[in-house]
């Protein structure tokens, strides 16, 4: 016991020096929000594999899908680390850190008023934002109580409360960089962490090859009839897999939270760097996490999943491990979750600060009171995801539960098509983007509020969010083309910062030499 309390109070010690050390970086909107558009690659790296990977993977996710899925879970870690991080960077990151820029727009929202010049579509994507994101963020404490539990026997709402205050204080005191310094510290924990634990479970079950052999002996009548079938490549059900994959992977592209890291990049080095460092990290992380759930099923004796759903799987896995073993899951699983809240909740305060109340309810607003205004904000933001997680798990409450498992596809559903059409498509209309808010949001309200009117294959929240993210890729340009085509000055000038003329070593990029 003395081993874990010394760990965390090191923990959080560090995470608030951190945010207060950062505090002078914070004293206006670009520093607070962007980290004034000057975080180096390994930091803006960790950052986005840290917000994209929280205790909803580790204990939530892994568990539920290794016990699905088998082995093959792993192909989702796979897919994060590919799709979510390889490409999402490759496609995405230079692009949107010069149109942004260029268009002087901190939030999503003031992306889409910029580009397609209409407020009414910022002020839909923020309040967009504001629904989905909040729910999200409370669902990122569900996977802290059974391991507190098990580690320190401490009530969940304590645990919640506490981990809620010190993501507050070092957010709050120090904004995006003091967030990013702790992403990246906290995501060096997560890859030792992830290692370390991996390591120790398969060594309980005679090493990988044995663990391997035995998982092929599992069989579950009611999922499939073919022998090693969880220890198979595609494992008992590929398509529902691929949902996961896709919804999980490409989800990425169209998060906020997440499209937002791109906007504080550096430099054309601290892209080509941040690909080869976010994509390493998610192979290791998610990997890991959906490698170490695929193994759940060999613990099945102590797991009763009826009684005690998915999100058991995972801590019964790790209850056996040494103690100190013990104390750096819980340092991994609270990286995870604090990683993640700081970035959802400077997020929601932003885009609520600069989108909505910013020019519409409040006329006079200079930086001092914008940043003050964002920081009360967290604050209200903390306080309202804490409220909704202790209630969840007081009262069982399914509609909560249900509106956090379809936060993550209304908000990629809503926003991926229209951003990524966006960056690099003229003809994209305000009306394309108008459709792909709609039918996301309401697809999705609907899965949530009349599922079983569903398709068997779309009544799967995932599945309904991918297929949301898809659709939308398809509408976007369908419907630009059938409807009035945008301003044209306007589209000219904000494709204008893609054709300024930069001067680049030629070490980095090979010049045209005249011959004579």
């Amino acid at each position: 016991m003395f081993i874990k309390v010394l760990l965390l109070i090191l923990f959080f010690g560090a995470m608030i020096y951190i945010g207060w050390i950062c505090r002078k970086n914070s004293t206006d909107v670009n520093g607070f929000v962007l980290g004034g558009r000057t975080v180096g690659p390994w930091l803006t790296a960790f950052a986005y594999g840290t917000s994209y990977f929280s205790a909803v993977i580790f204990v939530g996710y892994a568990g539920q899908f290794g016990w699905k899925y088998g082995i093959a879970s792993t192909w989702v870690g796979i897919g994060n680390a590919l799709i979510g991080s390889l490409l999402a960077w490759n496609i995405l990151g230079r692009r949107t850190r010069i149109m942004t820029q260029h268009l002087d727009s901190a939030t999503m929202p003031q992306f889409f008023e910029a580009r397609f010049g209409s407020t009414a579509l910022k002020i839909s994507a923020a309040v967009i934002t504001f629904i989905f994101l909040i729910p999200y963020t409370a669902s990122l404490y569900n996977g802290l109580s059974r391991l507190f539990g098990m580690a320190f026997n401490i009530d969940y709402s304590i645990c919640v409360i506490a981990m809620a205050i010190l993501t507050g204080i070092y957010v709050i005191a120090g904004g995006y960089m003091a967030t990013a310094i702790n992403d990246f510290i906290q995501g060096i924990i997560m890859i030792f962490g992830i290692c370390a634990v991996v390591w120790a479970v398969l060594k309980s079950q005679g090493g990988f090859l044995a663990a391997l052999d035995g998982l092929g002996q599992v069989s579950d009548p009611a999922v499939s009839g073919t022998p090693g079938i969880f220890a198979s490549f595609f494992g008992p059900d590929p398509l529902n897999l691929l949902g996961v994959v896709i919804l999980t992977s490409l989800g990425t592209w169209g998060l906020p939270q997440m499209v937002q890291k791109f906007y504080a990049i550096k430099s054309e080095k601290s892209i080509s760097t941040g690909t080869i460092v976010s994509t390493a990290f998610a192979f290791i992380v998610a990997g890991g996490c959906y490698f170490l759930g695929g193994f759940g099923r060999l613990f099945s004796a102590n797991i009763d999943i009826a009684a005690n759903g998915y999100d058991s799987v995972v801590p019964t896995m790790l209850s056996g491990l040494p103690d100190f073993l013990i104390a750096i899951v819980v340092i991994l699983v609270l990286s995870a979750s604090m990683s993640t809240l700081s970035s959802l909740v400077l997020t929601s305060s932003s885009t609520m600060t600069l989108d909505l109340l910013k020019g519409h309810f409040v006329k006079d607003m200079d930086e001092k009171k914008q940043v003050l205004v964002m920081r009360l904000l967290i604050v209200v933001f903390i306080a309202i995801s804490v409220v909704i997680a202790i209630l969840q798990y007081r009262t069982g409450n399914s509609f909560i539960a249900q509106l956090m498992g379809v936060s993550w596809g209304a908000l990629a559903g809503a926003f991926l098509a229209p951003f990524l059409y966006g960056l690099y498509w003229k003809k994209t209309t305000k009306a394309a983007c108008w459709t792909s808010f709609l039918f996301s949001t309401v697809v999705m309200l609907a899965n949530m509020l009349v599922r079983s009117s569903f398709p068997a294959l779309l009544q799967s929240p995932i599945n309904a969010g991918a297929f949301c993210m898809i659709a939308g890729l398809i509408l976007v340009p369908l419907v630009s083309l059938v409807t009035p085509k945008p301003d044209a000055k306007l589209v000219e000038e904000t494709f204008a910062c893609y054709n300024e003329k930069v001067v680049v070593l030629q070490s980095s990029q090979l010049g045209e030499k005249e011959e004579g």
